[in-house]
């Protein structure tokens, strides 16, 4: 809000020019962009070795890599009590309080812990599960949003976070620790946390507040800790596959990448990696070499990279640019909530559908620990769905729910999957429901029908021609449902391609990134940026309800000056610069708003959807009097890491002062 200088809050839509207060700035023309190359004069720091943190939506993990032995990455040892079926190299992002709301368990631990408890305690319990997707689906996310717990009761999201992310801090630095013997400092570790790509940017300033909270990194150290976006750092990590590493979809049938009785990887060259005895970490070598289908792209090529997890499926599409092979995102990230909680949430409708919705509400919140039993039982069975299974799935029914609905209706779950004419679940005497194959593959049909759909949106954009392969990663990849309508959706347009572990690529190319951050080198940005300044007011061009005189000066207020557009490349470290001086000469407090918006084409701060999103106060009170008639305040944002900074400058006395942009405090 440029024309008031002083901290008057105005609401966005009234003119706040029209509020008192001082004239505020105006542009220095001409304005140009400076390519600064020493813009980042902090020391680069050492650290002794890189933590990355895979918080995903239903399952987490972590793995590591010392800086001297970088080809060597490390995932976290074997996590306790990991489910049948379920390759246990990441545990459950699930977390339990206390009835005193403290902090009690993680993970399976926490999972178990709390399906033990007796249902008149475990009613006082605060469990949660899948609470990530809180911060996609939230649209005015902020440090007092609140999570629900299993019990209904309320936390704040930042708590929550903080105690997840304090939890993997600490199990990494023990693990650490262990290994060598001494105590490991976390001034030592460069951390990096992973966040899907489509994520907003409040969200993605969530997670590194989160993160401080969790005693991570501070605002006076932020280089400590990267927020990495899951499909860039997955794109990284398939750069140095070689071809034993991953599986060509049109060359052979599609395979689960590992059948349940084996753990990851054992199709790799056993040689390559060792399991160290005694500990129970597994290391991978990752060899310094560009993979052999990375040989075969050229300068320019192009990739799409298509990261299906738990909650949310998000699509890069990258450009190679050599010779170092940097790479170029050509097309801001797209996706949406079409992860595999989708096909959970067409298994809950099911249930409604057989057993009446108003007694699986009030199973889900009688017996909350029963309800997460069933899930469990779902998942596993969720992850033997193929598309040319012939036999039948059996879902174990919780004993409390068959109790339960026999209290609740008068009659027994046979009796109503009898009568829902629900033809392809049946009961079976073991006391299980039989699904048919078709009726599982339907629940996975509306997710997958709506990644297929937004992917060929993406293919019919004009800057995703030739596209030569797509990488399909992330835990839903694993689904030979997935992969099977991928390969026949777009196999004939490009090669699609799965790394073997497919559930881990997002967390080792999360190390490789946090090891060389300047691997990416070019990104969209997701927003417009701008400051609000005063204009000379042009009659016709100027709407005359932004009319301003002061002084005899007639001036347009609330002109939204743009620094970057949406979808602009920025380049890493780019610096935007551009010149102001105060409307009146004598002003000596300064204040550049900052605005965002999603939106192209801004004229003016006051239009929908532009919010603030930082104040540069700069105060020259004080400084020498001999100062020019017009002075000179540059203005520079910089646009880095997924963080973006900003700086004002009065060039007669260099006073500055910084800011970082911020999406939830205003």
């Amino acid at each position: 809000m440029s024309a008031e200088t002083d901290a008057v809050s105005t609401s966005a839509y009234s003119s706040p020019a029209k509020s008192l207060g001082d004239p505020g700035i105006t542009p220095l023309s001409p304005s140009h962009i400076v390519k600064d190359s020493d813009a980042d004069d902090a020391v680069e720091q050492l650290f002794l070795v890189v933590v990355a943190i895979d918080f995903g939506t239903t399952s987490s993990g972590y793995a590591y890599s010392f800086t001297k032995e970088p080809e060597c990455i490390h995932v976290m040892r074997r996590w306790e009590g990991g489910d049948p079926g379920v390759s246990n190299q990441k545990t459950p992002t699930t977390i339990l309080l206390t009835p005193e709301r403290k902090f009690h368990s993680f993970g399976y631990a926490a999972r178990d812990f709390y399906h033990d408890l007796d249902p008149t305690e475990s009613k006082h319990w605060l469990y949660f599960e899948k609470f990530k997707m809180k911060l996609h689906t939230t649209g005015n996310l902020t440090m007092e949003t609140d999570l629900t717990a299993a019990n209904g009761k309320k936390v704040k999201a930042l708590e929550i976070f903080a105690y997840a992310l304090q939890f993997f801090k600490e199990q990494a630095l023990k693990e650490l620790s262990d290994q060598g013997g001494s105590d490991f400092e976390n001034t030592e570790v460069r951390w990096v946390i992973t966040v899907p790509a489509i994520w907003k940017q409040p969200a993605k300033q969530f997670m590194r507040q989160a993160a401080y909270k969790a005693g991570m990194a501070s605002p006076e150290n932020p280089e400590q800790l990267i927020i990495a976006l899951e499909p860039e750092a997955a794109s990284i990590y398939c750069r140095k596959l070689r071809l034993h590493q991953m599986i060509e979809l049109s060359s052979r049938a599609p395979v689960n990448g590992y059948s349940p009785s084996d753990t990851i990887g054992t199709g790799f060259t056993q040689a390559k990696e060792h399991v160290r005895h005694k500990r129970q970490s597994r290391t991978f070598m990752v060899e310094n070499v560009i993979g052999e289908i990375w040989s075969e792209l050229e300068e320019g090529d192009r990739y799409i990279v298509v990261d299906s997890g738990g909650g949310t499926v998000d699509m890069t599409v990258h450009q190679i640019r050599l010779p170092e092979g940097h790479l170029k995102e050509l097309y801001k990230a797209t996706g949406g909530p079409y992860g595999s909680l989708g096909v959970d949430y067409e298994f809950e409708k099911l249930l409604c559908k057989i057993f009446g919705e108003d007694f699986i509400e009030q199973f889900k919140i009688k017996r909350p620990a029963a309800w997460v039993d069933l899930m469990i039982a779902f998942e596993s069975r969720k992850r033997a769905a193929a598309p040319d299974r012939t036999n039948p799935l059996n879902i174990t029914l919780p004993f409390s729910f068959i109790d339960y609905y026999k209290k609740f209706r008068g009659h027994s779950v046979e009796h109503a999957l009898r009568k829902s004419n629900v033809d392809f679940v049946k009961w079976s005497s073991q006391g299980m429901l039989r699904m048919s194959p078709d009726a599982m593959n339907a629940l996975f049909k509306p997710t997958i029908d709506q990644i297929v759909q937004h992917l060929s949106e993406v293919f019919d954009k004009p800057e995703v021609t030739n596209v030569k392969f797509l990488f399909l990663v992330g835990g839903f990849a694993e689904s030979p449902l997935l992969q099977q309508a991928v390969q026949s959706a777009f196999g004939s347009r490009c090669r699609v391609i799965i790394p073997q572990d497919v559930g881990l690529t997002i967390l080792k190319g999360a190390v490789l990134f946090g090891l060389d951050p300047a691997v990416i080198k070019v990104r969209r940005s997701p927003l417009t940026y701008g400051v609000g300044v005063l204009n000379r007011f042009v009659e016709g061009k100027h709407p005359p309800e932004k009319l301003l005189v002061k002084d005899g000066t007639r001036w347009c207020t609330d002109v939204f000056d743009k620094f970057i557009s949406a979808d602009q490349s920025v380049a890493l470290g780019e610096t935007v610069t551009r010149s102001y001086t105060p409307a009146k000469p004598s002003q000596l407090v300064i204040v550049i708003n900052i605005y965002s918006s999603e939106q192209d084409n801004v004229g003016f701060i006051t239009e929908a959807g532009v919010k603030k999103c930082g104040t540069l106060r700069l105060d020259l009170t004080g400084t020498d009097a001999s100062v020019p008639n017009r002075r000179e305040i540059k203005t520079l944002m910089q646009f880095g890491d997924t963080e973006i900074k900003a700086m004002a400058i009065d060039v007669a006395t260099s006073k500055s002062v910084k800011v970082g942009i911020d999406f939830l405090n205003y």
